[in-house]
């Protein structure tokens, strides 16, 4: 079905767009897992069947007492994913693929950051861009998701099993963006110094693929996408209040809202 040839999906999961979405909030996922009951009749048996499902952005360890710590779990670093104990498991057998346009990061204006280094300043103004393949189609980010139980619950409560996801993320490229030129960012690396790991569509199945549990193995999908793919533009800073949302906020200004950046 579609464009990742989804196998499985649940209209009950369906997500409205969100033009900001904020920690903890429900993001789309495809992942691979067996199914069972019903849901499995029209599917080949045996096999795990590529689902779309609606997971909450903010990874819940298995073993977590509570999922108070998920907002700070956004994120897993590429480098040490394999090992770290929050990622460690998913990263084997629980990886998956979070569709979107793009995504946004701040710059701070160098002005507003001296100001903060002579502490004339506590809170810098910073420029939202916007990040998206340049050729408009739709990036998936390397993810993992993960399962946690709320024993505080009955097992047969609809909120008794949270289904949590964190995003992959690398070093940023260095080299030029696609379009790059004139005032603003010449690379990612100028806007961040992480982005999220984007895997191309060669290596979608090999990720998602629960047999292949070998951590090195796994660790070898891991490599940035080619460089110049994505492009990124000034965008409203309505952005940066989680209570603004809505396609205005990625609409491309011709130049920056917060001093000059660049």
């Amino acid at each position: 079905m579609g464009l990742f040839g989804v196998q499985q999906w649940e209209p009950t999961e369906t997500l409205a767009p969100n033009w900001n979405v904020a920690p903890t909030a429900p993001v789309h996922a495809v992942l691979e897992r067996p199914l069972k009951g019903a849901a499995a009749e029209d599917l080949p048996p045996g096999g795990p069947a590529r689902q779309l499902r609606a997971l909450k952005w903010g990874l819940v360890p298995s073993w977590s007492k509570s999922p108070e710590a998920a907002a700070k779990m956004i994120n897993a670093r590429a480098e040490t994913v394999h090992e770290k104990p929050s990622f460690r498991q998913a990263f084997a057998t629980r990886r998956c693929l979070l569709p979107g346009d793009g995504y946004f990061e701040w710059v701070t204006d160098p002005a507003e950051r001296q100001l903060e280094e002579q502490g004339k300043k506590k809170r810098p103004r910073k420029q939202p861009y916007f990040v998206t393949p340049a050729d408009g189609s739709v990036m998936a980010m390397a993810g993992l998701y993960e399962f946690w139980r709320d024993r505080t619950l009955p097992g047969d409560h609809p909120l008794a099993w949270w289904v949590t996801c964190t995003v992959v993320t690398t070093e940023a490229e260095t080299t030029p963006l696609a379009g790059a030129g004139g005032s603003g960012p010449q690379s990612l690396a100028e806007i961040h110094p992480r982005m999220p790991l984007v895997l191309t569509p060669d290596r979608w199945d090999a990720w998602l693929d629960p047999a292949r549990t070998d951590p090195d193995e796994v660790r070898e999908l891991l490599t940035p996408p080619p460089a110049g793919l994505m492009r990124a533009y000034p965008v409203p800073t309505g952005v940066s209040n989680v209570r603004n949302n809505g396609p205005e906020l990625v609409t491309e200004l011709d130049g920056p809202e917060v001093g000059t950046l660049f």
